[in-house]
């Protein structure tokens, strides 16, 4: 590489001059009113992300800027609509055969060894002798729970970063379990079984051993959902006398936990454990969503977003752009937002 990484975006400051390294998320190419064409760019590494807009010769510049290249930037940074991006100036595409990665990948900041520990814990809590089988079988699958502890939990929507998949679980279980008490009414041992178990279909559905992460052939004509009830058969089929109208409930949690038809469910919530799973699902994904928006915000206080197409709404947040900025080993939870893929906006974002 030219140079070595000296800057992470977590660091970076209004009115910065910035010559760094950083690895292409998503570009686009868009043209002014005068026909002009620019590009849009979302630069990262392991502790963010950034956007970029690149003016000047934009053509010139659509080689290097394809996602999942490691670039050699140079630009400053400026606030704009309350948000710091980078005006570039200009990108030179290095070769990422001899960089290390990690430093541009991201990861969930929680620590991976012990969000596993906690979603053991929560599986062997489950009373259910049926269910409590089901789970620790899948999770004592060596196979499988690696692949679970490091995948992301969407492309590029929440919870999108190494990790992400098995933090988005754990809360999911967590806030499931909490709920149980209020509504003591609810089958808990359901409910934590399908918290436990609605996104392990992504295992399958993504792939995700380099980046930009991507769609596997299966997960995108069939989709985890689907996915995530076949492998929860795969494993009843191993545990004898598995009733079958318990099995029927954990689909039906599995298949409707979207919520709606038109955001990837073939089926709609039709039991109170469903309602349930499908609200704290939405719920931790879009504060992990928002989360990301107020950790690129460039100053603090209140303040309105970009209309953010994915919820079809401008979005009104608390800035926080100095949190974590003192380390440059922080590794940030932000995801991106992938604006060229809007057919699936809803679907991914869960």
């Amino acid at each position: 590489m030219a140079q070595e990484k000296t800057v992470f975006i977590n660091q970076i400051k209004e009115g910065q001059a910035v010559h760094d390294i950083f690895l292409v998320r998503d570009m686009s190419r868009a043209e002014t009113r005068s026909g002009k064409p620019y590009l849009m760019l979302t630069l990262m590494d392991r502790t963010g992300e950034i956007a970029g807009r690149l003016w000047e010769n934009a053509d010139a510049f659509l080689d290097a800027c394809e996602p999942g290249n490691l670039v050699q930037v140079s630009g400053g940074a400026q606030a704009f609509r309350g948000t710091l991006q980078l005006k570039i100036d200009n990108v030179l595409q290095l070769d990422k055969e001899d960089a290390d990665i990690g430093l541009f990948l991201q990861g969930s900041k929680k620590n991976i060894d012990a969000m596993a520990m906690e979603i053991m814990d929560v599986a062997k809590s489950v009373r259910d002798p049926f269910c409590r089988k089901l789970l620790l079988k899948l999770y004592k699958d060596n196979s499988f729970f690696v692949e679970f502890q490091r995948a992301p939990a969407a492309k590029t929507m929440h919870h999108a970063y190494l990790g992400g998949l098995l933090e988005h679980t754990l809360a999911v279980a967590q806030l499931a379990d909490m709920l149980a008490d209020f509504y003591p009414a609810l089958d808990r041992d359901l409910l934590l079984a399908g918290a436990l178990l609605h996104d392990i279909g992504k295992t399958r559905e993504l792939a995700f051993d380099s980046f930009p992460f991507s769609y596997t052939d299966r997960g995108r004509l069939v989709g985890h959902l689907v996915l995530g009830v076949e492998m929860i058969q795969e494993t009843i089929k191993t545990i004898a006398d598995f009733p079958e109208d318990l099995a029927t409930r954990l689909q039906h949690l599995i298949l409707s936990h979207h919520g709606r038809y038109e955001f990837g469910s073939p089926s709609l919530p039709m039991i109170s454990e469903a309602f349930v799973l499908n609200f704290l699902d939405d719920l931790d994904a879009k504060l992990n969503f928002l989360g990301r928006l107020e950790g690129q915000t460039a100053e603090p206080g209140y303040q309105w977003t970009d209309f953010q197409r994915t919820l079809e709404r401008f979005l009104y947040v608390k800035g926080r752009p100095h949190v974590e900025r003192e380390s440059s080993h922080a590794h940030d939870q932000q995801d991106g937002e992938d604006n060229a893929d809007l057919n699936s906006k809803q679907q991914n974002l869960f």
